[in-house]
C-alpha cells in the first residue's frame, strides 16, 4: 500500500469519524445554523486575506470555536472551512490535509477550553494560536512530503526546512489576530453556547469516537439525581421542588440533574429558590450548602457578569458581599465599571451591574444609568451591547429591572418605549422569542415578564392577538417532574430555565428581597415541597414526541459526503 493511499484512508476515517460525532450529538437548528456561520467566517477569512500568503485568521476563528463550542463542533467548523475556502483556491491532495489539521485545531481548542475553564486571558490565548498556527502548517509541510515526495527522511527535512519560514509568517499572524479579536468572539461564542448548545441528557453518557489524527473525545457523563430531600410521590411537582432535587452533593448545581456544579447555574439556581421562599444558606443534600458552594468559588471570579450574579445571589440570601469568600465584589464591580459608566460597553452587563449595586444598597453611578439609557435601539428595545443592534426581548426585560425607580424624564420615556417593544413581540401563544419573529421560549418569556413587573405593568393583561397571558405559556413548558422546559421543540439547560421561570411565575423582579427566615432543624432536610399551583398542575403537558432531523442536518451531511468524495477522489494523486 502507497504512503498516499494510506494516508488518504486514515484522513478518510478521521473525516467521516467527526461529521459522524457530530451528527450522533442530534444538534439542533441553531447549533447548526452557528456551526455553519462559523465554517462560513473561517473559510471567508481565508478568501479575504489571499493577498497576503499564509496571513489568516481562519486557524484562530476554528481554534476558539473549539475553545468555546466544544471538541464536535469545533471538528466541524475546521474540517468544513478547509473543505470550502479550496472551492476558491483549488482543491486537490492537500484539501483532506488541511481539513484534517483546522478539524484538529478545534478539538485542540475544546481540550484548552476544559483545561483552563474558559477563563484564558489574551495573551496566553494569542500564545496558544502562535503554537497551534506553527503546528496546522507544519502538518501541511507534512502532507506535502507524503503527497510528492520519495518519503525518504532527508526529503521530509528539507520540506520543513522550506516551510519554516511560511510556517513562521502564519504563527505570526495568528498571534496577531488572537490579540486583536480572539476574547471577544470567545465571549460572544460562549455566551451562546450557554444558552444553546447544552442539552439536557437525564441518563448515560455520550461518548466521542476516535476523530481527527490521535484524537480522542472526552467522556461526557450525565445522569439523574435523587435528592433526599424530596420524593417524587410526596406531592405534586413544582419548579421549587425540581430545583432541590437537582443539588449536588458539593452544594452547588450543574445544567441538570447529576451533572458538575458550575458558579453560573449555582448562582441561577439559588435566585429561583429565593423567589419562591427557600434561603440558599439553607439549602443543601447532606454537605456544604448552596451559598457556601457559591463563597468557594466567588475569590476565582473574573468574570464581570458572575461577579454580579454573585452579589444578586448574596444578598437574596441575607449574606454580605463586601465580605464574601475573602472578597469585596462591591470593590470588584466598582473596577469594572468603565469612566463612561459601562461595564466592557455591553448593555447586558451595564444593567446587571446597576442591580447587583442596588440589591446591595449602592445608588449605581449617575454616568451608568445615563449610558444605559443611551443604548435603546430605535425600535424602543435594548440588545446585549450597544445602540443600533437588534433588540431582543431578554435584554429588553433586564434594562427595564435596572431603570426601576429612575424618575427622570427620559428615563420615563425609554421605559414605556421598551414596554411597547415587549407587548409588540408576544408570539400566538403567549409566550415571547429572543429575537423578534423567532419561536417562543421560557427564558425570553421569563425576562419579558419580570421586565414587564418592574415596568408597572401586569403581564397577565397581555393577551395579543387573542394569546394566553405569558405565565400561562410558562405553565404550560411545566414538565411532570416540575421543570420548565425551554421551548415547546427544545429542553435544555433544566435548572437554568426552570430558575428564571420560577421568578417570573412567583411575579418577583430583581434585585430579589432577601429571605431570613430560617427552617427548624428537623425541616432542612426533610421539607415537604409545596404543593404546584391548581393551574400548574392542569397545564403539565406529555413529553413531546421525539422531533424530526433538523433541516440543517441534511445540509451538514451533504457537507460530510463531499469532504469524504474529496478526500476519495483525490487519494490517487501523485501515486507511482
Amino acid at each position: 500500500m502507497s504512503w498516499q493511499l494510506a494516508a488518504s484512508l486514515i484522513l478518510f476515517l478521521a473525516l467521516a469519524g467527526g461529521f459522524a460525532w457530530f451528527e450522533r450529538a442530534r444538534p439542533d437548528a441553531r447549533v447548526i445554523a452557528l456551526v455553519a456561520t462559523l465554517a462560513a467566517f473561517a473559510s471567508l477569512g481565508r478568501i479575504a486575506f489571499a493577498a497576503l500568503p499564509n496571513v489568516k485568521p481562519t486557524t484562530d476563528i476554528v481554534l476558539i470555536a473549539g475553545y468555546a463550542l466544544g471538541p464536535a463542533p469545533g471538528f466541524v467548523v475546521g474540517a468544513l472551512a478547509g473543505l470550502t475556502s479550496n472551492f476558491f483556491f483549488g482543491q486537490g491532495p492537500w484539501t483532506p490535509w488541511q481539513m484534517a489539521a483546522w478539524g484538529a485545531t478545534g478539538l485542540i481548542g475544546a481540550a484548552l477550553g476544559s483545561v483552563t475553564g474558559r477563563r484564558l486571558g489574551r495573551w496566553p490565548l494569542a500564545i496558544t494560536c502562535l503554537a497551534v498556527g506553527f503546528a496546522f502548517t507544519a502538518v501541511q509541510d507534512v502532507g506535502d512530503w507524503v503527497n510528492y515526495s520519495d518519503h525518504s527522511p532527508a526529503s521530509l527535512g528539507i520540506y520543513v526546512g522550506k516551510g519554516i519560514g511560511f510556517d513562521a509568517v502564519h504563527a505570526a499572524g495568528c498571534a496577531v489576530f488572537a490579540l486583536a479579536f480572539g476574547p471577544a468572539l470567545a465571549r460572544s461564542l460562549a455566551r451562546f453556547a450557554t444558552r444553546l448548545s447544552v442539552t439536557w441528557r437525564t441518563s448515560g453518557a455520550v461518548v466521542g469516537p476516535l476523530v481527527g489524527i490521535g484524537a480522542l473525545a472526552g467522556l461526557v457523563c450525565g445522569g439523574s439525581a435523587i435528592s433526599a430531600r424530596v420524593a417524587p410521590a410526596q406531592a405534586a411537582a413544582s419548579p421549587a421542588t425540581y430545583i432541590l432535587s437537582a443539588q449536588n452533593r458539593d452544594g452547588g448545581f450543574g445544567p441538570a440533574p447529576g451533572q458538575p456544579s458550575t458558579q453560573l447555574f449555582s448562582g441561577w439556581a439559588a435566585l429561583g429558590l429565593v423567589a419562591v421562599g427557600e434561603n440558599p444558606d439553607h439549602v443543601s443534600r447532606g454537605g456544604p450548602t448552596l451559598i457556601a458552594y457559591l463563597r468557594s468559588g466567588a475569590g476565582h471570579e473574573s468574570d464581570p457578569g458572575a461577579i454580579e450574579r454573585t452579589i444578586l445571589a448574596a444578598m437574596a440570601a441575607g449574606q454580605d458581599p463586601r465580605r464574601f469568600g475573602g472578597r469585596d465584589l462591591i470593590a470588584a464591580l466598582r473596577s469594572d465599571i468603565g469612566r463612561r459608566g459601562a461595564v466592557s460597553d455591553q448593555t447586558n452587563l451595564t444593567a446587571f451591574a446597576a442591580l447587583a449595586l442596588r440589591a446591595a444598597g449602592v445608588d449605581p453611578p449617575a454616568q451608568t444609568m445615563h449610558w444605559l439609557l443611551a443604548q435603546e435601539d430605535r425600535d424602543g428595545g435594548f440588545n446585549y451591547a450597544t445602540a443600533g443592534g437588534v433588540s431582543d426581548v431578554d435584554d429588553t426585560g433586564a434594562v427595564l429591572e435596572a431603570l426601576a425607580g429612575e424618575g427622570s424624564r427620559r428615563a420615563v420615556r425609554a421605559r414605556h418605549l421598551a414596554v411597547r417593544y415587549i407587548e409588540r413581540q408576544q408570539n400566538r401563544d403567549g409566550g415571547f422569542p429572543a429575537t423578534p419573529g423567532a419561536a417562543s421560549n421560557a427564558q425570553s418569556t421569563a425576562w419579558a415578564i419580570q421586565g414587564l413587573l418592574s415596568a408597572g405593568v401586569d403581564p397577565a393583561a397581555l393577551h395579543r392577538r387573542g394569546a394566553p397571558g405569558p405565565a400561562a405559556y410558562l405553565e404550560s413548558l411545566m414538565a411532570p417532574d416540575g421543570h420548565i422546559r425551554y421551548a415547546r421543540s427544545a429542553d435544555q439547560t433544566p435548572v437554568w430555565v426552570t430558575a428564571e421561570a420560577a421568578m417570573a411565575l412567583a411575579g418577583k423582579v430583581l434585585p430579589l428581597a432577601p429571605v431570613h427566615v430560617r427552617p427548624r432543624p428537623s425541616q432542612r432536610m426533610a421539607k415537604r415541597p409545596r404543593r404546584a399551583p391548581a393551574r400548574s398542575r392542569r397545564s403539565v403537558r406529555p413529553p413531546p414526541r421525539r422531533q424530526a432531523p433538523a433541516p440543517g442536518h441534511v445540509v451538514l451531511g451533504l457537507a460530510a459526503d463531499a469532504g469524504i468524495l474529496d478526500a476519495l477522489v483525490l487519494a490517487p494523486i501523485g501515486v507511482g
